[in-house]
């Protein structure tokens, strides 16, 4: 029997210090009894001697200091798993919130898993289909790979999480595909629309989802990730499937991150976060990967609001030291309606050219992305010309780049949230818009590429 201590000194926001306290160690899990014999769950996040200062997963109201007793379990938190938990919702500490009975475990694992030994990784190569043209046809997603996607406030970002999580399938292989959808600090009505909208496409059968809502505790939201990262850790290396994490939003989860600091009256960092963010964010981004001699793997889209839109913001900018590129959404393209409004020209994919060519896209792959980007991004600057100078001040043929921009982004990047297009069908479309060009200017592809795929009317 656990041993009962009524030793609470303070209680201070989430926070609370439990005096003279024997053998409790970093990251224990607890149990506070109330005089009213309820129970609320809390953890250790420090210990001082013999005290023990402890963080509540609920809230402190009502909690009388002399009444109350605190026991504490002797292990950490851990997520009961098992191939059940597909096609489940759960909350932020992986407890079933969808009416359906609880999960009956394989096993237990510790949520804060432990980092990948670099060694024992295996590089991120084979393509993964999301069939949105801008990211399959220019930003290419390589299983294995962290790739976020850099929104912001009002931008129709949950909508493009739902579509990859619709849509995404490793090509040519029998191995199962699954999906872990983790939301931090969402509104139930988000909540709702994805769970709606993977029931609708058919896909909540190969969903692990956790949903933490914006009123939940934010001692909760910070365990969140590591609860759908240990699910995708034990359907990938132990049941051999591949899996998608899609973690939104980072924001929500790095504000807990600052609320939690600064009760524990923490000197802060750079806008006010603490100055480990920077390690806790790449702990949940690392856990990504493929492992040499496991077959399954962990591909992860975190998708992060940028506060102001600013790509400075310490959020953006440490996500995109230790991740493989990032995706942007644009608010100019939102105005246009082009969904989804991805602005690729500043979008990167570090590991694109891993994944693309022949056996894994088509041959031509490489080739057309290139002049696919250097004719837009001339295209955009014959247009800002025209805004300038006008119209006449164009040679013609800067007019036809001109409206190669213009076709390009209604035509290949806006393709709509329930479009799913196949690779072969982007590579396609891409041929087409690049006819509105002649062929002498397209000097990034072999002449081989476009006397098979250019002249084929």
């Amino acid at each position: 029997m656990p041993k009962e201590y009524r030793t609470i000194q303070e209680i201070s926001g989430p926070l609370m210090l439990v005096r003279d306290v024997e053998n409790v160690t970093f990251n224990e899990l607890g149990e506070i009894e109330l005089s009213n014999g309820e129970k609320r769950r809390c953890r250790v996040l420090e210990i001082n001697g013999s005290d023990a200062l402890v963080q509540l997963f609920e809230s402190s109201t009502g909690i009388n200091l002399a009444e109350s007793k605190v026991r504490f379990s002797g292990r950490q938190m851990e997520l009961g798993v098992s191939e059940d938990m597909l096609g489940r919702v759960f909350d932020g500490l992986g407890r079933p919130i969808d009416g359906g009975p609880e999960i009956i475990p394989d096993k237990r694992m510790d949520v804060n898993g432990s980092p990948m030994n670099p060694a024992a990784r295996s590089y991120p190569e084979e393509f993964i289909q999301t069939g949105v043209s801008a990211i399959d046809g220019l930003n290419t997603l390589v299983r294995g790979q962290k790739l976020p996607i850099f929104s912001a406030s009002g931008l129709p970002h949950a909508d493009l999480a739902a579509q990859i999580a619709r849509q995404a399938k490793v090509l040519g292989t029998s191995e199962q595909f699954a999906v872990v959808f983790a939301a931090m600090g969402i509104t139930f009505e988000e909540s709702n629309f994805f769970v709606e909208s993977f029931k609708k496409a058919g896909a909540l059968d190969r969903t692990v989802m956790f949903s933490n809502l914006a009123n939940d505790p934010a001692i909760e939201r910070i365990a969140t990730p590591k609860m759908a990262l240990t699910a995708a850790e034990y359907l990938a290396f132990e049941k051999d499937m591949h899996v998608l994490v899609i973690l939104t939003d980072i924001t929500n989860y790095a504000d807990a991150l600052r609320e939690v600091s600064a009760a524990r009256k923490e000197v802060p960092g750079r806008r006010g976060y603490p100055g480990y963010m920077y390690t806790d964010l790449a702990a949940i981004y690392e856990r990504a990967g493929r492992q040499r001699g496991k077959k399954g793997s962990i591909t992860m889209i975190p998708i992060l609001t940028m506060p102001e839109d600013d790509k400075t913001h310490p959020i953006p900018d440490l996500t995109g030291y230790i991740t493989e590129g990032q995706v942007i959404l644009s608010r100019d393209l939102h105005r246009k309606s082009i969904t989804p409004p991805i602005d690729v020209l500043p979008s990167l994919s570090r590991l694109k050219d891993k994944g693309i060519g022949e056996g894994k896209t088509r041959k031509d792959h490489a080739n057309t992305m290139n002049q696919l980007f250097s004719a837009y991004a001339r295209g955009k600057d014959a247009k800002e010309l025209m805004v300038v100078l006008g119209e006449a001040a164009l040679t013609d043929i800067d007019k036809l780049y001109a409206e190669f921009a213009d076709e390009f982004e209604k035509r290949y990047v806006s393709q709509g949230f329930y479009t799913n297009r196949t690779i072969e069908e982007t590579l396609d479309l891409g041929w087409e818009l690049l006819r509105i060009l002649p062929r002498s200017e397209l000097k990034r592809i072999k002449d081989v590429y476009l006397d098979e795929y250019y002249d084929k009317k």
